[in-house]
């Protein structure tokens, strides 16, 4: 167990007296914050013995409900388990009018031993296999996200939002200059904000619809910091939208006619010396980029329940959609789901493009390592590489309704082997929302059916 320190916790208090509360939250399997508000005096005891939190906090799906099939709710009389927070995250929540620093958790069972259905230690587990084979993983997480208009969605609908000068976007315009002129003031705070919290916010996108944006973050050397920044940002961007009377949305597809959003993990591998194993150029590469390749093709089609973990999550994949339909790999070509990168040849990395944007990036980029772990331990090779459109020189083989997604990954060993214990709770939440999704009779029910069967 890596325990921060309460000294981390003294440093940031002393350097920030006008801090009023602390909120404090783990992220649960579906990638949902959850957790409590402290006041400054309770973070002593909180990073000395950690905070209680109930264990079905860990079963619950998107709605909040309980999925009493994982067994962690009358099985466990629901009672407490501590939850410690994480080295290094303690931070601002600078989008609060009242001075509040936020605290990402992680869940421990009493004897210490890290609790099985939290997200955050499958990733540990993941990261902790590569290092075992010398490997350290350097990841990048670029999330794309929607703002949309606040009043619209407080009513259950959904439009590109008007920027503060009064004009709204209507129309693609894909790195659009204006887009990012328009939306300065909210796109600013985003920037400072992310620097008050230590994140590192570089690269600014206007993407390809209306309302859609990126926002990069640098890589890291610590693949569990890289995942942390997501979950920060993710935070960041939505509470300064509100606090610009937006709402930002990291759905996976919130318009049916417009590009969806996804979450780009960008990775290589370093040795010892912090050497990339995936430095070269053109199609030829290293051994280690190779069999990293091939276990990602390999696992594709059993780790898409993990990439796209929700019903919308699935209308992104659609044929010239940016989203993929087969495993395939190319150098520098967005028509595939494993890109490798052209430039400087130490660079070289690559950009895995499955996920969408509301996938839990612990969970997506645990499976990701994985992936290339499976391939390394196995000296897998890859596919020939694609040249020209992807769409149209592979067969669409994943599986890319939400049903066939979760049977394919409940009966494949790979995720067993990986995540274990945590990939049978993950697929038993989400088995029982897909359940619950399509049992509900929705509006497109009533438009579709009432009066036409």
């Amino acid at each position: 167990m890596t325990r921060a320190s309460e000294r981390e916790a003294a440093d940031f208090l002393a350097a920030n007296p006008d801090i009023v509360q602390i909120q404090a939250y783990l992220t649960d399997p579906s990638g949902v914050a959850r957790g409590k508000v402290l006041r400054p005096e309770e973070i002593e005891t909180a990073y000395r013995d950690g905070r209680p939190l109930p264990c079905s906090i860990l079963s619950l799906d998107m709605l909040g409900v309980d999925v009493l099939e994982t067994g962690l709710v009358w099985e466990e009389g629901d009672s407490d388990r501590p939850c410690l927070p994480v080295p290094a995250t303690i931070t601002h929540a600078p989008w609060h009018d009242v001075p509040t620093a936020q605290l990402i958790l992680t869940s421990y069972e009493r004897d210490g031993s890290p609790t099985r259905a939290d997200p955050r230690h499958a990733l540990q587990r993941t990261v902790n296999r590569l290092e075992g084979m010398g490997l350290k993983p350097v990841v990048a997480i670029e999330l794309e996200f929607y703002l949309v208009d606040r009043e619209a969605a407080a009513n259950g609908k959904i439009k590109p939002p008007a920027a503060p000068n009064g004009y709204a976007p209507a129309h693609h315009q894909a790195y659009l200059m204006q887009d990012l002129e328009d939306f300065s003031p909210f796109l600013n705070d985003v920037f400072a904000g992310a620097k008050k919290m230590g994140l590192p916010a570089r690269t600014l996108i206007s993407e390809y619809a209306p309302g859609q944006f990126e926002i990069v973050l640098e890589h890291r050397a610590d693949a569990m910091r890289a995942a942390d920044d997501a979950i920060l940002y993710k935070r960041l961007v939505k509470g300064m939208a509100e606090r610009h009377g937006l709402t930002a949305t990291f759905m996976a597809k919130p318009y049916a006619d417009l590009s969806g959003s996804g979450m780009h993990v960008h990775v290589s591998l370093a040795d010892e010396t912090s050497r990339n194993l995936f430095a070269g150029e053109g199609t030829e590469l290293t051994p280690h980029l190779a069999h990293a390749i091939a276990g990602l093709e390999a696992t594709m089609a059993e780790s898409m329940a993990f990439f796209a973990p929700n019903a919308n999550s699935f209308r992104r994949f659609r044929p010239n959609s940016y989203a993929p339909l087969a495993p395939a790999w190319a150098v520098d070509n967005r028509s595939v789901p494993l890109r490798v990168t052209a430039g400087r040849a130490e660079t070289r990395h690559l950009e895995h493009r499955v996920c969408g944007a509301d996938a839990n990036p612990y969970v997506a980029l645990a499976i990701v390592l994985a992936g290339i772990a499976e391939g390394i331990e196995k000296n897998l090779e890859p596919s020939e590489p694609v040249t020209g459109d992807g769409y149209g020189k592979r067969e669409a083989t994943l599986p890319i309704n939400w049903w066939k997604a979760l049977e394919v990954a409940r009966n494949s060993a790979f995720i067993e082997t990986h995540l274990g214990e945590f990939a049978k709770i993950f697929l038993t939440i989400k088995e029982a929302e897909c359940d619950r999704f399509f049992a509900a009779v929705s509006s497109t029910d009533i438009e579709w059916y009432l009066r036409n069967v």
